[in-house]
């Protein structure tokens, strides 16, 4: 079985070849304590999105719709710097899937007909060509990088706890196999500059999986071994929300500077209507100690953590969802982690047994040509661009961000005296909040936020400072004394103007929503 890699190796070689010449010269990536970093030392940011390749097709979703280049571009323009690509074991273990089943084939064995004429419009190259991912190729002449997430071992959906390969040992997931296939993927994609890391196995889960049984470090070395250039991204328990085991076991590996480890978090991840059956602020305050315990606390023992999944229905009908995404975001902005959107797919070729089925969570429209939600995108745009780190630009100045919208407090005018408003975090505006608690702009005529603002109008810039105190349990409410010794908070009017309302939803009440009152200060 292992001898027949190298045929395949050999023409992928020849197909992929190209990519080298289109991409900076910076690699492979590596580990500096909780960063990850290029040749040069700097940090690298991973804003990626998953694009499922591991349904029963096994070829990556949306080439029936779009042309691979184009959709390549799309995620380049969409602010995406990374791609965390899907894949089935049996791509690698079953050689009649890998290598004697084409493109082609495939589609016809689960009777897409018009699917497949779809691919003979926009990618007629691969219509013969084996299953083995040639989008790849594709996303390294756009300079996007590329995470291979063996996803699952027999293409289908994902996930349940009674899955037959949800955790080692059961009857579709022999550790041995799962370590084989690595290899095959990490030999294959050796040279292959943008494949940056290997995911080594999605959300462990099922009634036997336990932390002693957890053999990640096994396949960690499986795929170093095979291909020292890439990161190695373990996952944890419990659908990939759980390393808390990690504080008691530490990682340990032969290699140095690799290892990246992964979390997943959707509003279900904290238990069906919770989100709902809470105060927002509280159960938000709640989450971000859980998300610390769970897996945070591995950023202050030195280690990348990779939130490889999160996102939500953005059709907008998500409720618990909505209260979520903006609790999610205000933690991943002031942690400033590494992060994978859940999902690029607009419509899937086949799932479930059901054919065209669209992704509500999905950043493309039906057609992979246009952006699904753009207000949701703007949300994302925040956490896209690194913050911190090595080699980054540190100007000391904060962010006052806005996790409903995806904006930033900026101010009107250049006048010192300026109104306030919301708008795109990449305008830098020189913030501080130090000195009495005072929210300040320096720079030329330094200025603060004033107090003397009745309830309803407008909150300004001035020189007659007002301490601004960060109050509810997630510390997001601005708040301060107006001139009539009201307690008021900073909120955000329907034409995004900054005003001065009744802080609302602070505790108890489950029924309020917060957000519009929430800012994340980092």
């Amino acid at each position: 079985m292992a001898k027949t890699i190298f045929p395949l190796t050999l023409l992928l070689s020849l197909l992929l070849s190209s990519i080298s010449l289109t991409l900076a010269a910076d690699y492979p990536l590596s580990t500096k304590s909780r960063w990850i970093v290029n040749k040069s030392g700097h940090r690298v940011k991973l804003a990626c999105v998953n694009w499922p390749s591991h349904l029963k097709p096994v070829v990556a979703e949306g080439l029936s719709s779009q042309p691979m280049d184009s959709i390549s571009k799309k995620i380049k323009e969409m602010g995406f710097n990374c791609v965390r690509l899907t894949w089935p074991l049996e791509l690698m273990i079953n050689d009649t899937l890998a290598f004697n089943v084409t493109v082609k084939q495939s589609f016809e064995r689960y009777g897409l007909d018009h699917e497949l004429q779809g691919i003979y419009t926009h990618n007629p190259s691969i219509v013969n060509t084996p299953l083995i991912n040639a989008v790849v190729y594709s996303l390294g002449r756009n300079d996007v990088m590329v995470i291979l997430d063996n996803h699952k071992t027999v293409p289908g959906w994902c996930c349940s706890n009674d899955d037959p390969d949800a955790f080692f040992g059961d009857p579709k997931f022999n550790p041995d196999l799962w370590m084989l296939g690595l290899k095959k993927m990490a030999t294959i994609f050796m040279d292959v500059n943008n494949v940056i890391g290997m995911s080594l196995r999605n959300e462990l889960r099922g009634y036997n999986h336990t932390a002693k049984d957890w053999y990640m470090q096994r396949g960690a070395e499986a795929v170093h071994g095979s291909n020292p250039n890439v990161l190695v991204i373990l996952s944890g328990l419990d659908f990939d929300a759980d390393l808390t085991f990690l504080k008691d076991r530490p990682v340990n590996l032969s290699f140095k500077k690799k290892l990246v480890l992964e979390l997943h978090w959707y509003a279900f991840t904290n238990g069906t209507g919770q989100w709902k059956s809470h105060n927002v602020n509280d159960f938000c305050s709640q989450i971000f100690t859980k998300e610390h315990r769970t897996g945070g606390f591995l950023l202050d023992q030195g280690f990348p953590l990779f939130l490889s999944e999160f996102g939500t229905d953005q059709r907008g009908g998500d409720f618990e969802g909505n209260r979520y995404m903006s609790c999610m975001l205000a933690w991943a902005a002031e942690k400033d982690i590494d992060w994978a959107v859940w999902a690029l797919t607009g419509v899937y070729y086949f799932r479930e047994g059901k054919r065209g089925v669209v992704e509500a969570y999905g950043m493309l429209d039906a057609n992979w040509h246009h952006v699904h939600n753009h207000t949701y995108l703007q949300r994302l745009s925040v956490i896209q661009p690194p913050h911190k780190g090595p080699g980054i630009k540190h100007n000391h100045h904060k962010k006052i961000f806005h996790p409903l919208t995806g904006l930033c407090l900026v101010r009107k005018s250049p006048c010192y005296e300026s109104e306030l408003t919301l708008g795109p975090c990449t305008k830098d505006e020189p913030w501080s909040y130090s000195h009495g608690d005072r929210l300040e702009i320096k720079g030329g005529h330094k200025s603060c936020v004033e107090g003397e603002t009745s309830v309803g109008r407008s909150v300004k810039l001035g020189k007659k400072c007002t301490k601004i105190k960060r109050i509810s349990a997630t510390k997001m409410h601005l708040a301060f004394k107006n001139n009539d010794g009201l307690l008021v908070c900073l909120d955000v009017d329907s034409d995004n103007n900054i005003v001065a309302n009744h802080c609302k939803c602070l505790t108890g009440d489950i029924s309020c929503e917060p957000a519009s009152q929430w800012f994340k200060i980092f």
